[in-house]
């Protein structure tokens, strides 16, 4: 074991540079997007007095780490990583198992020679959470941790949900009139929002692995639930319904990768014909005990998803918000009203303000004509009904 050498004050201070090196890196990362689930999105930078000499991504689930590809990409480029810097998304893995593909990372940075690591955010998994930063400067590197964070959390939001909770991230999407309908009392909802506001729906669906609706929503709107008006690759779209009730010629089942279409049911009302045709077109049909919300997140995290975009409609959105399995809400608002139309939440069972729904790290902003808001669920204080 290498004895850490006490850090000067030129090891623990963070420089200008060494941000735009961590922002770089960040950036690098999400051009994996929808790429590498169920692991994180990382990317990392090489540097050296002051000049990157090699960057990296994780591209995709199975492929090289990060890490590796920027010290790959700098001694391809002729330069030396002994006594360079490493700027890193998420702390180095640091273990073997049999259905790891890659080496830890921790073992290549030392076999290189790295002088300091710097760490946006350390990995909650048990199987190294602490033990990569604890690797390094065991060898003698030191690690500086937490430099920028937050933007670190909100790149790995899902990853970090299912690693804390078991369970993926969730986000509530919900496109409202002004007097907040998300349909008109016959259930004509096309279309609430206009074309800006639909982009960025699609944006929001190229960032997370599965977009989930109810069997009503799938009936009344027909949706695709693709990414076509950004580019992307096309999350998981996943249906909630209990009877197999779908017909055959919902869009939905007649796209291009229709194995990334999920049909929940209930096992005790499960019709063995009306699965075998909906098999036949690609699709995949998984029957549950009961088409509970915590057994329908499970089922997804098993097919890989680790962040959910829940689309509607409202009895769906009313259940996650009652069992409190949801992380953020995304509320388009349009300049036109409706009426006598369908609200997006039913009863949630709150009788009095002070039991209400609260959220936090509120962002507003105006997208074409409609404003959206985009906001955390609050946690509960201890003992209220929150």
């Amino acid at each position: 074991m290498t004895t850490k050498p006490e850090a000067g004050p030129e090891d623990r201070a963070v420089s200008p540079f060494d941000t735009r090196c961590m922002s770089r890196a960040l950036a690098l990362a999400r051009r994996g997007r929808g790429k590498t689930a169920p692991n994180p999105l990382v990317g990392a930078v090489a540097a050296k007095q002051n000049r990157i000499i090699g960057e990296g991504w994780h591209r995709q689930y199975g492929g090289p780490h990060a890490e590796a590809e920027a010290l790959d990409a700098a001694l391809a480029a002729g330069e030396t990583t002994e006594g360079a810097d490493l700027y890193c998304t998420l702390e180095p893995c640091c273990f073997t198992a049999p259905d790891k593909h890659q080496d830890p990372c921790t073992k290549r940075i030392i076999a290189g020679k790295i002088r300091r690591v710097f760490i946006a955010n350390q990995d909650p998994n048990p199987k190294v959470n602490g033990g990569g930063i604890r690797a390094l400067e065991e060898a003698g590197i030191h690690v500086v941790q937490g430099l920028l964070a937050a933007e670190g959390e909100r790149l790995n939001q899902g990853f970090f949900t299912f690693q804390r909770l078991g369970r993926p991230f969730v986000r509530l999407k919900i496109a409202q009139s002004l007097d907040g309908r998300i349909a008109c009392a016959g259930g004509d909802a096309r279309w609430i929002t206009d074309e800006a506001a639909r982009r960025a729906v699609h944006r929001m669906r190229r960032a997370h692995d599965a977009v989930l609706i109810g069997r009503g929503t799938a009936l009344a709107d027909d949706p695709e639930l693709t990414v076509r008006l950004v580019k992307g690759a096309n999350p998981l779209r996943a249906v909630l319904d209990s009877r197999l009730s779908l017909p055959a010629s919902s869009r939905i089942l007649r796209l291009p990768e229709p194995e990334k279409t999920l049909i929940f049911c209930v096992e005790k009302d499960y019709n063995r014909e009306k699965a075998c045709r909906l098999r036949e077109q690609g699709a995949a049909v998984i029957p549950l005990g009961e088409l509970s919300l915590p057994g329908v997140l499970a089922a997804l995290a098993a097919q890989g998803a680790r962040s959910v975009l829940v689309e509607g409609g409202a009895a769906v959105f009313t259940s996650f918000l009652k069992a409190g399995l949801w992380d953020r809400i995304a509320v388009f608002t349009a300049p036109l009203m409706l009426g006598q139309g369908i609200s997006w939440a039913g009863d949630l069972g709150i009788s009095a303000v002070k039991d209400a729904i609260r959220l936090e790290d509120v962002l507003i902003k105006r997208i074409g004509q409609q404003v959206l808001l985009d906001a955390r669920r609050k946690a509960p204080a201890p003992g209220s009904r929150g």
